[in-house]
């Protein structure tokens, strides 16, 4: 073995230990808040992709859109095909640039809420995504108390998704996981329409 591997190996060595205790010290279970923030794209296609592996171990999940709502998507054409395990609604009316709207947005915002609540407090919900809430609270559409303590109360062991640019410190506070996700480059700064199956 080359004096390079050898000393790679010796590496992943003392890596593997490390990891084996981080793992070892990991012994709780619970119903986790994930928030997905920032400016670049993917918050919303993680929040959909755990979906998908949440299906793949047998859970049922909601699906609550705020904001969403004036065009379909891949990810609902996709996830309507299973009416059984999946419980999804698209409840806003399009994005607070197109509807100029402030009152209706609330409004549509707080039937959307009423609307995860329910989804909250469902047992037989393993995973529920609240796909751009986070803009909704950024706009003061919802009194953030509220949310945080319906989000605290909502049934054991469920995990929640919530996505969306700006999310308030309060809710980053409460969470277990939050990732932000980084605008490095993108293609519609180039001139470059949203295409379908990568942005809708």
């Amino acid at each position: 073995m080359a004096p390079s591997d050898e000393r790679h190996r010796a590496r992943m060595a003392r890596k593997q230990e490390v990891v084996a205790a981080k793992v070892a010290r990991a012994s709780r279970d619970k119903g986790l808040l994930l928030v997905l923030t920032g400016i670049g794209k993917g918050k919303s296609s993680s929040a959909f992709g755990m979906i998908a592996r949440a299906l793949g171990h047998g859970m049922k999940v909601g699906v609550v859109q705020f904001i969403k709502g004036a065009f379909s998507t891949g990810e609902e054409a996709f996830f309507r095909r299973f009416p059984e395990e999946v419980d999804y609604r698209v409840m806003g009316e399009g994005f607070t640039w197109v509807t100029q709207d402030r009152q209706r947005d609330r409004q549509a915002a707080e039937a959307a809420w009423e609307t995860a609540r329910a989804m909250l407090q469902n047992p037989e919900l393993g995973l529920v995504v609240l796909d751009e809430l986070n803009i909704v609270l950024k706009h003061g559409y919802l009194p953030l108390e509220r949310v945080l303590a319906d989000l605290s109360r909502r049934t054991a062991g469920q995990h929640v998704v919530v996505t969306g640019r700006g999310a308030r410190p309060e809710l980053i506070e409460l969470a277990d996981t939050v990732s932000e996700v980084a605008n490095v480059k993108h293609a519609f700064a180039q001139g470059i329409r949203a295409q379908k199956g990568i942005e809708f």
